[in-house]
């Protein structure tokens, strides 16, 4: 059973439901940061010297905001990348980090499989032909899409969104699966009969690549020009990962010269995506912003897991997502060996 002997205090900067927070003022003091504009982020530093626990999402929070919080014991991340956050940082302070996995597993695989669609059948292109009064007559081969069924479909880090991905490819489509990854993953490879590839093979062969990667050090610019010169023209490349995984000056220069034939994108080097980046001038673009788990089912349970998560943290009790290993023992439980 979940008790907090005294309430602590919590602050968030991320609206949620109202049974949410009337959860969590039940549990704690809670301070609400509405907006995360100038105004907003002065009452995020006003409040951190109080705060016990934190819980948001779409904030860089480095050392130099997270020294202004002294009693900070947990950080409930409503999301399943963890890039925001300086992991070294948080293991030294033993500051406890949640996230949402799994809840959004089949909502963002949905994302990259709408993105499939529309890339491959110009969806979006055509559909604005039609509402700018451009279609007087049956199209003709110069928009003409290209097939998704029985195609190969290439997915780079098979975790959870890749496999749900590869599940809808598979079953769904009839598409060949390849995957490339950190070491094969015979499971993945029986349940799909999909085949483990070279990074670089893979993208010789496959008609979709689509990135599902974390943002780490060792993915930031993955994909650049030397990547792109390995797809072939008809290869359409698909992200709903991060978006400095890939080196979009490099991918702007494939599109644009005919490398690969489309891209569906829902995540960019910076977001919002700057009003004057070449990406929006292109037909071969499908562009959404950063829409992956964002339905209103999906981000309400992340919201869910993401309380489920703090006050877990805040009572002394192991938290169901946390980031890395810790000491097993209640009495240690801010005694966080590694962050992974």
């Amino acid at each position: 059973m979940l008790v907090i002997a005294l309430k602590k205090h919590v602050v968030l900067y991320k609206k949620l439901s109202n049974a949410l927070m009337q959860r969590l003022h039940a549990h704690a003091h809670v301070t609400l940061i509405e907006r995360l504009d100038a105004q907003g982020l002065e009452q995020l530093r006003a409040a951190l010297p109080q705060a016990h626990g934190l819980l948001g999402a779409s904030l860089k929070l480095d050392a130099q905001l997270l020294d202004l919080a002294p009693q900070l014991e947990a950080i409930a991340s409503v999301s399943v990348g963890i890039d925001n956050y300086d992991l070294e940082y948080l293991n030294a302070r033993k500051i406890l980090l949640t996230h949402t996995p799994d809840v959004l597993t089949e909502t963002t695989a949905d994302t990259g499989f709408a993105l499939i669609l529309a890339s491959a059948r110009r969806v979006v292109e055509l559909a604005i032909r039609v509402r700018n009064g451009q279609w007087q007559k049956n199209i003709g081969p110069e928009h003409f899409g290209t097939d998704v069924h029985g195609k190969t479909l290439g997915i780079i880090g098979m975790g959870r969104i890749g496999e749900a991905l590869a599940q809808r490819g598979h079953f769904g489509f009839g598409m060949p699966v390849i995957y490339h990854s950190h070491s094969p993953k015979p499971a993945v490879e029986a349940r799909f009969d999909a085949q483990y590839r070279s990074l670089e093979q893979l993208l010789q062969e496959a008609d979709f690549i689509c990135l599902t990667l974390p943002l780490t050090a060792e993915t930031e610019g993955l994909i650049g020009r030397e990547q792109f010169a390995l797809m072939r023209p008809e290869s359409i490349f698909i992200n709903i990962s991060r978006g400095k995984v890939v080196d979009e000056a490099a991918l702007i220069h494939a599109l644009q010269n005919g490398l690969i034939r489309a891209a569906g994108l829902d995540v960019f080097e910076r977001e919002p995506l700057d009003t004057a980046s070449p990406l929006l001038t292109l037909d071969n673009v499908v562009a959404t912003p950063h829409i992956g788990s964002a339905t209103i089912e999906t981000r309400e349970a992340m919201a869910r897991c993401a309380v489920d998560n703090l006050l877990a943290a805040l009572a002394g009790e192991r938290p169901p997502n946390l980031v890395g290993a810790f000491h097993q023992s209640k009495t240690e439980m801010h005694g966080l060996k590694e962050i992974s």
